[in-house]
């Protein structure tokens, strides 16, 4: 799936993401996250062992949202699949990437002693973008 130039702005913008992952009894898991794009994938960082990296090992399903720092109404809703987990060197360099657009440093400076990032890459399979009064699907309604 492409996303389009409003969906790529939102996501190149220091806009916070809330990822909802699924945990093993199937119930919802959700997180504020720093996003980027990387060419087509959508990329976040976590450290190694957090729930999300393994809610999303085991089932590489997830979704995105967010809205707009200026409009409530304007939001963002991407589900997509995890396709690769990247950790070592890159990863490192990839937070510290995410820390530079989100808060200006040249360094993610909350690292934990002994932490091993690991940069998500996501594949998006659904876009949704609304802006307003969300209109009801077809059916839904007497008479539509």
């Amino acid at each position: 799936m492409r996303l389009n130039e409003q969906v790529r702005a939102r996501l190149s913008a220091p806009t916070f993401w809330h990822l909802a992952t699924l945990n093993p009894d199937g119930s919802p898991q959700v997180t504020p996250m720093w996003v980027d794009l990387d060419g087509d994938h959508i990329v976040f960082n976590t450290a190694l062992g957090r729930v999300k990296e393994e809610n999303l090992r085991r089932d590489p399903r997830l979704s995105l949202s967010c809205v707009s720092p200026d409009n409530p109404y304007d939001r963002v809703e991407i589900r997509g699949r995890a396709v690769r987990f990247v950790v070592g060197d890159e990863a490192e360099r990839g937070m510290d990437r995410l820390a530079k657009k989100y808060v200006g440093t040249e360094r993610f400076e909350w690292r934990i002693p002994g932490e091993q990032r690991v940069m998500v890459l996501v594949e998006p399979t659904h876009v949704r973008h609304v802006v307003g009064v969300e209109p009801f699907r077809p059916g839904i309604l007497p008479g539509s």
